[in-house]
């Protein structure tokens, strides 16, 4: 198998956010800290976590939506630095969006929508190419080309997310971060979404960083899943891997709670409850953020923060104890 070529960088990403904690006082939430990974061409990354972990600030500061604190994003080899490199990135990334409610523009109709950024960045020569383009878009996502001249609230929650999508490919993107675009979706609607977006995929060769909280949506569409808790990177490796063998003690948890329709499968595996709640950004817990619900934790564990190193081939975790525990 040949190296595959990394299509996106992320090195020692930080994302601080200074919160006032008093008339004079500010206190650095740590939303993200320290997390690295690469992203390669036609590749799936799926990203999991719990609320609050940092997945979707991971996925805005790769944007610039945020200024990083530290750290850097390259695209095709070359650093994101100057405003003009993050003009010419956000003309090939882009993203979908949580919520198809309140993402869309009550007032614009879905051509308005789509054909937004085509308007930002001039893409057309006349009035008709600027159509046939949004009705090429609308085409690929399943939506009818009489819907163009309606309003986003006439539509669905899945047509919504779909015409977030058509917005989202728009500019011709190569990479697509996608944050948890059906989690507001009824269950039956989530699955039509992920198959068109695999199906995008496979006809557009797109790169997605899938961000989510459901680990069953995120294995039907990731090559790669990584784990994040609590603003850090935990568990990096391929879907069936860590479907099959989690290393790390918090993946285990989250993979326990993942109903299986078997009841024997589901009798011979326990449930791994964690306990306490996830600490709180802004007072993290000093060495491996995990170690105050973690049940191998040790001193060592409280005092320093593991290395997020590869201990199998492609398999990357950061915990002190991996190999005693596995």
């Amino acid at each position: 198998m040949n190296e595959k070529k990394p299509l996106i960088e992320v090195n020692h990403l930080k994302q601080y956010f200074n919160i006032q904690m008093g008339m004079f006082k500010s206190k650095p939430l740590k939303a993200v800290d320290d997390v690295s990974f690469s992203i390669n061409k036609g590749e799936t990354l799926g990203l999991v976590g719990e609320s609050g972990c940092g997945k979707t600030t991971v996925g805005r500061t790769m944007l610039h939506l945020y200024k990083p604190t530290a750290g850097s994003v390259s695209y095709n080899g070359k650093e994101i630095k100057t405003k003009a490199d993050v003009n010419e990135f956000r003309k090939k990334a882009t993203m979908v969006f949580q919520d198809p409610y309140s993402s869309l523009n009550p007032r614009m109709t879905v051509q308005d929508i789509i054909g937004e950024p085509l308007d930002v960045h001039k893409m057309y020569e006349n009035k008709a190419e600027r159509r046939e383009h949004i009705l090429d878009l609308m085409q690929k996502v399943g939506l009818n080309s009489e819907h163009a001249a309606r309003y986003a609230h006439e539509f669905s929650g899945g047509q919504r997310q779909r015409i977030g999508i058509a917005r989202s490919l728009a500019m011709n993107p190569d990479f697509i971060i996608c944050d948890e675009p059906v989690s507001a979706l009824d269950v039956s609607i989530q699955a039509q979404v992920i198959n068109m977006f695999d199906e995008l995929q496979d006809e557009l060769g797109l790169t997605y960083l899938f961000i989510a909280h459901d680990l069953l949506v995120v294995r039907h569409i990731s090559d790669r899943i990584a784990v994040m808790y609590l603003g850090k990177m935990v568990e990096l490796a391929d879907a069936d891997e860590i479907y099959n063998r989690p290393l790390h003690p918090y993946s285990k948890s989250l993979l326990s709670a993942v109903p299986i329709p078997d009841p024997k499968i589901v009798r011979a595996n326990k449930r791994i409850v964690l306990s306490g709640d996830i600490p709180s950004p802004l007072n993290a817990p000093s060495g491996c953020p995990f170690h105050t619900r973690c049940p191998y934790a040790t001193d060592i564990c409280s005092q320093s923060m593991p290395e997020f190193e590869e201990i199998e081939k492609g398999h990357f975790i950061a915990c002190h104890r991996a190999k005693e525990i596995n």
